[in-house]
């Protein structure tokens, strides 16, 4: 059994530690972590989108095994599609030189991916990227956080040309029951956000019915996409129950299976023990 919720993404270090890296808000984020160990979060990943955000979320991830208190955190390096113009290299370098301090703050590769709704990169430089970082995944053996916006057949098809990770994570879940079945189908685990509370999002939770638990996550996605009743307002993980608790009703089991089975599924994901 496995301590506590475990948010399997969020980006708390760019929100309260300065996404241009320059600030310090450590006094911010205290405080953030503090009502996420009130709400019985154990354990989350911070997710980078960029070198800058990357290494704030290996900062976070340390301090906090430092601290031994929980939430405890973790971190991934990547970077989002709506940077893959800048290219990789750049995380390439920091996820080497991270992985060689040897303390297992770096769990994952990502979030990195498609997006096709605001293609804020040019379509084939997002598959250049996205490819470049499934091979650093397969080359340093970790799990990899993808992203995915109205990108599905191009998504299959980078994934089919350079092969799943055995550890892939479809972060923010957005598709459908056909989706989901893709998605299972190639060996993913699939996370779950905040809009699985939204009334609009049938769909998603139609996905989640269909998600055996030992391949379903939960996530906050923080500060973005809060769950009902708090949306519209920045998000945090110590929102992530009331996402459990709406797939506990769609899977008409307990709350608390949801929280057991999705931590031991996260920590599955990102090899975190426990």
């Amino acid at each position: 059994m496995t301590a506590g919720w475990f948010d399997s993404h969020c980006h708390v270090q760019e929100e309260y530690l300065g996404g241009d890296g320059e600030r310090d808000g450590a006094a911010d984020l205290e405080p953030v972590l503090a009502r996420a160990r009130e709400a019985g979060i154990g354990r989350l990943v911070c997710i980078g989108t960029g070198a800058a955000t990357s290494d704030q979320a290996v900062r976070v991830a340390r301090a906090t095994a430092a601290a031994g208190s929980a939430p405890r955190a973790w971190a991934s390096i990547g970077l989002h599609p709506h940077e893959a113009s800048q290219g990789v290299e750049e995380v390439a370098a920091l996820l080497a030189r991270e992985l060689a301090v040897g303390d297992g703050a770096v769990v994952a590769v990502g979030e990195c991916g498609l997006d096709y709704f605001y293609e804020h990169s040019p379509r084939a430089e997002q598959r250049a990227a996205f490819a470049a970082q499934i091979a650093l995944a397969h080359a340093h053996g970790l799990a990899l956080v993808i992203h995915a916006r109205d990108a599905w057949a191009d998504l299959f098809d980078v994934l089919g040309a350079e092969g799943v990770p055995d550890r892939t994570v479809l972060h923010c879940f957005t598709g459908g029951p056909d989706e989901v079945e893709l998605c299972l189908r190639a060996g993913m685990y699939v996370s779950f956000s905040g809009i699985v509370t939204f009334k609009n999002a049938g769909d998603v939770r139609a996905a989640a019915a269909l998600s055996p638990l030992d391949r379903l996550l939960v996530e906050t996605d923080s500060p973005f996409l809060a769950p009902v009743p708090h949306r519209g307002r920045p998000n945090e993980p110590s929102y992530l129950p009331l996402v459990g608790e709406a797939i506990a009703a769609v899977k008409a089991c307990s709350v608390g299976e949801i929280m057991e089975r999705s931590a031991t599924a996260a920590a599955m994901a990102f090899s975190t023990g426990g």
